[in-house]
């Protein structure tokens, strides 16, 4: 019985959740037409909605671990549901992330994630969609801020295993920009799909910054390491054992 009124409490926040999201979108569409400022503000004030409802309608809090970027860093982050974006982007000041070109045509999210600076690139071969990653990146760096990247591609359930893609190595040589490593344990609460919503403390934890500079495979090594390690402690933390998911 708790479990089915834990699903309707889920429900209903991941309705008012989107509702939300089309009401804040349209109401501050004209100032995030104006400014990349208002966009800004409005995306910041949704976070804090998504992040007070999960609260106190099906009980799950967030919380930031280490210190936070501020300057013209990369942040890697592992990337478990919707909920570890709405927790780095509320935190940085000033995020900005590579997404797919695709979600440009969303309603909503696409208009607002270009507006405050967001890069988006091509899917295609390895080779191709690097080089024009590195390209667009180049092109939006104008705009201060700290640029975010999913090293593993997409979304991946707690405790199963994405390769990480060399891409993120690639960028920080490009850009001479260190490198943030970003761990998280949200997926063990919000999974990347479905409606149940469990309640307890989701963590983003920023880590020690790594240097650019480094050849690739020890970037790429240290990188994962780091990331996987501190992402399975905060799992373990939360009462999951990714060792355990086959």
């Amino acid at each position: 019985m708790a479990h089915a009124w834990q699903w309707l409490h889920s429900l209903v926040f991941v309705i008012q959740m989107y509702a939300m999201m089309g009401i804040m979108g349209v109401v501050f569409f004209p100032a995030a037409l104006l400014t990349h400022h208002g966009a800004r503000f409005a995306a910041k004030l949704y976070c804090r909605w998504v992040l007070w409802t999960a609260r106190w309608m099906v009980g799950l809090r967030g919380e930031i671990r280490g210190e936070i970027p501020t300057g013209e860093v990369m942040v890697a982050a592992k990337h478990q549901s919707f909920f570890d974006i709405i927790l780095i982007f509320n935190a940085l000041p000033a995020a900005k992330f590579i997404m797919k070109r695709e979600l440009l045509w969303t309603p909503v999210i696409g208009q607002y994630a270009y507006r405050i600076g967001c890069i988006p690139v091509d899917r295609g071969k390895r080779g191709a969609a690097i080089k024009k990653m590195v390209r667009d990146v180049a092109k939006g760096t104008q705009r201060p801020g700290q640029l975010v990247i999913y090293p593993q591609g997409t979304r991946v359930a707690a405790g199963a295993f994405k390769p990480y893609k060399v891409g993120t190595a690639i960028l920080s040589e490009e850009l001479g920009q260190d490198c943030v490593p970003t761990a998280t344990n949200v997926g063990v609460f919000w999974k990347r799909t479905g409606i149940y919503r469990k309640p307890g403390l989701a963590v983003v934890e920023f880590l020690p910054a790594i240097p650019q500079g480094l050849v690739r495979e020890e970037f790429m090594a240290r990188l994962q390491e780091e990331v996987e390690t501190a992402s399975d402690a905060l799992m373990r933390e939360a009462g999951f054992d990714p060792d355990a998911v086959d």
